[in-house]
C-alpha cells in the first residue's frame, strides 16, 4: 500500500463515519419532529374548544353588560326624576313651610314673654340658664328691698 492508497482509505473511512452520523442525527431528528407534529395536533385538538368556549363566555358577558347598561340607564332616569320631584316640592311647599314655622315661632315666643312677664323664674326661648339665674336673683333682690322699702317707711313715719 502506498501513502496515496492509504490517505484514500482514511479519506473513505471518515466519510463513512460522517455519513453514520449524519444518518444517526437525521433518525433522530425525524422522531423529535414526529412527536413536535403530535404535540402540536393534541394542543389543537384542546385549545380549539377552549377558544369556543372563551368566545361563548365573551359573548355571554358581553350580553350581561348590555343588560346592564340599561339598568343602569333606568336608574339613572329614576334618579333625575326623584331630584326633579323633591326640587318642585321643595319649592312648592318650601316657602310656605318656612313661613308657617316662623310665623308659629314668633307666636311662641310672644305668648312664652307674656306668661314669663310676671314670673321670673320662668325660662324665655333663648334664654340661657346664666341670664335665667341672673333674673332671679335680680327679683329676689328688688322683692328684699321693696319689703325693706316698706318697713322703713312705717319705721320712718312712727318715729
Amino acid at each position: 500500500m502506498s501513502g496515496g492508497e492509504v490517505a484514500g482509505l482514511v479519506v473513505a473511512v471518515f466519510w463513512a463515519v460522517l455519513v453514520t452520523l449524519l444518518c444517526v442525527v437525521l433518525v433522530r431528528l425525524a422522531g423529535a419532529l414526529r412527536q413536535a407534529t403530535v404535540l402540536v395536533a393534541a394542543v389543537t385538538e384542546r385549545t380549539v374548544p377552549l377558544l369556543d368556549e372563551a368566545a361563548e363566555t365573551l359573548r355571554a358577558a358581553n350580553d350581561q353588560l348590555v343588560r346592564v347598561d340599561a339598568i343602569t340607564a333606568d336608574v339613572q332616569d329614576a334618579a333625575a326624576n326623584a331630584h326633579a320631584l323633591s326640587s318642585t316640592m321643595a319649592a312648592t311647599l318650601g316657602g310656605p313651610l318656612v313661613k308657617l314655622s316662623a310665623f308659629s315661632y314668633g307666636v311662641r315666643s310672644a305668648v312664652a314673654r307674656q306668661r314669663a312677664a310676671g314670673n321670673p323664674e320662668r325660662l324665655l326661648p333663648q334664654q340661657t340658664e346664666r341670664e335665667l339665674i341672673a333674673r332671679m336673683v335680680k327679683a329676689e333682690v328688688r322683692a328684699a328691698t321693696a319689703k325693706r322699702g316698706i318697713f322703713a317707711r312705717l319705721l320712718t313715719k312712727r318715729g
